[in-house]
């Protein structure tokens, strides 16, 4: 699967907006359940991930079982249908449903290759890089009120403008000032505007004074130094912070807005492990690499303020312009978060995908929620996700 763009920013060390994150001085001593003796257990993590898939996206314990099993499958044949696709590959999707996986061509000579290995194949006009182009260029646009962001669709092969429902925002106007083809988009309207969450815990806590956030996945820099990656905007570069009971780390690399990425180094006692808190659900989610699932998979997320949660992944290279500053790259997907849940780390099986940013909604009424790629992060920065 090819991974997501390039973080434009990550590499500079600079953070281009501080965003402040308070709370309540009581707040700080109720963090929430963090289990205190991590364990992993394939079986139990198995049961985990099922039972959250049960309650969040509706099946039965048969049906959960069989999607994962799925999934996993579903990796092999996208990795095999994308290299016989070759310079026509322009994305992939996996339909929860079916467990069908679909490659995108946009060469009607790559079909034949591609349902070979087992996927189908649907031809379209601008796939994965022409809708990225697309992006490229809307992010050039200038700021006009009630215009929320936009992100790919690659299964209707449109770019998705959303607006805030009653704006009255001049799209007509947005498309013809970049120059992008009006087939090329359609426009959604919500009654909710994205938010970046704040007072976060992912599966353990960090501390910077009276600020809490999450740490995402333990990894390790370039030298072998031990650390976690995390959102940016927790923390400008060389803010110090502390992990309970007796850690204390700082922020190497922090990017916030343009992306939303960091990666805080050790300076005394950190114990990487390669797992997930699950809170209620049970023991941790082992994470074992860093592969990427394609359109349409189901992940979870770990966050304090609501936990354990569910639901798919919609879309990629999502541009999310939040009251704070504009971040591109994001993935959208429909799992539900609240403030609180930001930083915490995105699994799709055992494999790292991303770290929250930010959303709408509520996990009441459902929401949108949106990550940070975590490949492109690591990539640049000469990260290793820690797995065992």
């Amino acid at each position: 699967m090819r991974p997501s763009p390039v973080i434009s920013a990550v590499g500079t060390g600079a953070l281009a907006f501080g965003l402040a994150l308070s709370m309540a001085p009581g707040a700080l001593a109720a963090p929430g359940p963090v289990p205190q003796n991590p364990v992993a257990d394939d079986t139990v993590a198995a049961a985990g991930m099922v039972d959250a898939l049960k309650r969040d996206l509706d099946l039965t314990q048969a049906e959960a079982e069989a999607l994962l099993e799925a999934q996993e499958d579903a990796l092999d044949t996208d990795a095999e249908a994308t290299e016989a696709a070759g310079a026509a590959y322009a994305g992939s999707l996996f339909d929860t449903d079916t467990h069908e996986l679909t490659v995108l061509v946009t060469d009607t000579a790559a079909v034949e290759a591609v349902e070979a290995t087992g996927a189908e194949a649907t031809v379209v006009s601008y796939g994965t890089e022409g809708l990225a182009e697309v992006v490229e260029d809307l992010n050039e646009a200038s700021v006009q009120e009630g215009v929320l962001g936009w992100y790919p669709d690659v299964e209707s092969d449109t770019v998705v403008i959303e607006v805030l429902e009653g704006s009255g925002a001049d799209i007509d106007g947005l498309i013809a000032e970049v120059g992008v083809e009006a087939s090329a988009v359609q426009v959604v309207e919500t009654d909710q505007a994205p938010q970046v969450y704040a007072d976060i815990i992912g599966g353990m806590p960090f501390y910077s004074g009276s600020s809490r956030c999450t740490i995402g996945f333990a990894a390790t820099d370039g030298l072998g130094r031990r650390g976690f990656v995390t959102a940016g905007h927790c923390g400008r570069a060389g803010t110090q912070v502390t992990v309970p009971p007796d850690g204390v780390g700082v922020f190497q690399h922090s990017v916030f807005p343009g992306n939303d990425a960091a990666f805080v180094r050790e300076v005394s006692n950190f114990t990487l492990r390669n797992l997930v808190s699950r809170y209620s659900s049970g023991a941790h989610q082992l994470v074992t690499g860093t592969t990427q699932a394609p359109l349409g998979s189901a992940v979870c997320r770990s966050g304090i303020t609501t936990g354990w949660r569910c639901g798919t992944i919609q879309a990629r290279n999502q541009t999310i312009r939040y009251p704070q500053g504009t971040v591109n790259g994001l993935t959208r997907t429909n799992v539900c978060a609240e403030p609180g849940d930001s930083g915490g780390p995105f699994v799709s099986g055992t494999q790292a995908q991303g770290l929250t940013s930010g959303g709408s909604g509520n996990c009441r009424t459902g929401g949108m929620t949106y990550y940070q790629e975590v490949l492109p992060m690591v990539n640049s920065w000469g990260l290793n996700i820690y797995t065992g």
